[in-house]
C-alpha cells in the first residue's frame, strides 16, 4: 500500500515537471492564448466587444476582471484588469515576464500606496488602486494599432 502511494505520488510529481505549462503567453500571442489564460487563472469567458482597430475579450475569475485587447490580425497588444487581487502577471505577460521583472528589479523601492510604472524596451507595466480595488495595465507599445489611445486600455 505505502509502496503503491509513492508511486503514485512520484508519478504526479513526474508529470507536473514533465507537462507543458497551460500558459505561457498572452501578449504578443495570438488571441487564441485568450482560453488558455481564463484556464490558468480559474476565469471564465465574460464577453467581446469590438473597436475601431481591435476587439476586447473579457475574462472573470472570482476576484478579478481582466480584458485582453486583439489587434484585427489576432494579436493581443494589451491586457488591463480590475479587482479585489493583481492577477498573476506570470500569465498575462507570458514571454515578457522576465523582461518586466529586470525593469521592476532596476526600480528604487518606495513605501506606501502609489501607481506605479514600469517601462522596458518592449513592454510597459502600469499598477494603481487600493485594497479592493487593485488595477492594472500592460501593453507592448510596438504593437498598439495606429489610432488606438493608451486612454482606451483600462
Amino acid at each position: 500500500m505505502n509502496l503503491r502511494r509513492v508511486t503514485i505520488y512520484l508519478s504526479l510529481g513526474l508529470v507536473t515537471l514533465v507537462a507543458p505549462r497551460w500558459s505561457e503567453a498572452t501578449l504578443g500571442e495570438p488571441a487564441e492564448s485568450i482560453a488558455r489564460d481564463g484556464e490558468a487563472l480559474s476565469a471564465v469567458a465574460r464577453s467581446s466587444t469590438s473597436r475601431t482597430g481591435y476587439t476586447i475579450a473579457e475574462i472573470s475569475s472570482a476576484t478579478t476582471c481582466i480584458r485582453e485587447y486583439v489587434t484585427t490580425s489576432g494579436t493581443v497588444f494589451a491586457v488591463a484588469w480590475n479587482g479585489l487581487a493583481h492577477p498573476d502577471l506570470s500569465v498575462l505577460l507570458g514571454s515578457y515576464n522576465q523582461e518586466y521583472r529586470d525593469a521592476l528589479g532596476r526600480q528604487p523601492r518606495r513605501l506606501g500606496r502609489r501607481q506605479t510604472q514600469v517601462k522596458s524596451d518592449r513592454v510597459v507595466v502600469e499598477t494603481w488602486g487600493h485594497m479592493r480595488n487593485l488595477q492594472g495595465r500592460a501593453y507592448l507599445p510596438e504593437l498598439v494599432p495606429e489610432g488606438v489611445s493608451l486612454y482606451d486600455i483600462h
